[in-house]
């Protein structure tokens, strides 16, 4: 099965190759190639996952159209035959894995909502009580249900350095008061859209990581949304608070990293096939069962 690691556009002007995402400037707008890498604890891994790239193109795609009535998106088109000239010619790499984009500036500031305590938030919650200085009920067990959802910002780290959960507070002083609200507040309505959206086809989202950008002085949805890269899914019907959860998105392959002599900086190991099959399976059926 193919599979996409890097791409190379020549006549095309590369700006970034982040984690996952090529980013290339077509002057009026912006290609973003969804690439097939995979990134864990902030290390991109060499082994590609088959088919990953597609999967978090078109999850993002079908969010961005359900929550374009709650917030506006950066999208223009994700039909290469609509691409500027200089990227057509490369239709049959970029079809199914790329949109072109309106230019927005991104804010500092990634948006993380939890609906149940996990990961990092759990860690933090077993030393100090709180979830990124939020206090919580005292006794909640691991993949716990919040009382509600709770906005807990983290900064953005360049490429290579790890990303560090900050307050409200903290992102009051990076963002200003009203834009920290306002992008609070955003974050909240899409997740509770999309939870209730997948509620109903047996999928609990625990949790998800947002982006959101200015365009012309407004607030509007960037990057990606509700992916199995940014979020973690749960199956409703095996769901048990006080133990991890057997997940459809990348928390299956920090598990396995997990298990490993690993120091978690890079290089990062290379994946096992069977592992890098599993993920990509994993990854296929939460798309299956969210949007088909």
């Amino acid at each position: 099965m193919n599979t996409v690691f890097n791409t190379d556009l020549p006549g095309l002007k590369m700006i970034s190759r982040g984690k996952v995402r090529d980013i290339y400037d077509l002057g009026e707008s912006l290609l973003i190639v969804t690439t097939d890498r995979l990134s864990a604890f902030d290390v991109i891994l060499p082994t590609p996952i088959p088919q990953k790239g597609e999967v978090l193109n078109s999850l993002s795609l079908f969010w961005f159209g359900k929550t374009k009535d709650i917030v506006q998106n950066h999208v223009i088109t994700a039909n290469p035959d609509e691409y500027p000239a200089e990227a057509r010619q490369y239709a049959d790499i970029l079809r199914g894995r790329s949109m072109l984009v309106k230019k927005a500036k991104p804010l500092p500031v990634e948006c993380i909502v939890r609906g149940y305590i996990s990961g990092s938030g759990w860690k933090e919650y077993k030393k100090s009580g709180t979830v990124c200085g939020i206090p919580l009920p005292a006794g909640l067990v691991d993949s716990q249900k919040l009382p509600q959802p709770i906005f807990t910002p983290s900064t953005k780290a360049e490429l290579g350095a790890h990303d560090e959960n900050i307050s409200f507070e903290q992102a009051v002083k990076i963002l200003g008061a009203e834009l920290a609200a306002k992008v609070r507040d955003l974050t909240l309505a899409v997740y509770s859209f999309g939870a209730e959206y997948a509620a109903k086809r047996g999928i609990i989202i625990a949790d998800t990581k947002m982006e959101f950008g200015i365009l012309d002085g407004e607030v509007i949805l960037i990057d990606e949304v509700m992916t199995p890269d940014s979020s973690r899914f749960w199956r409703a019907e095996s769901y048990k608070a006080g133990e991890s959860q057997n997940s459809l998105d990348k928390q299956y392959v920090r598990d396995y990293l997990e298990g490993l002599d690993w120091d978690k900086t890079d290089p990062g190991p290379a994946l096992p096939p069977e592992v890098a099959a599993e993920a990509s399976r994993r990854y296929k059926e939460i798309l299956d069962i969210l949007v088909k």
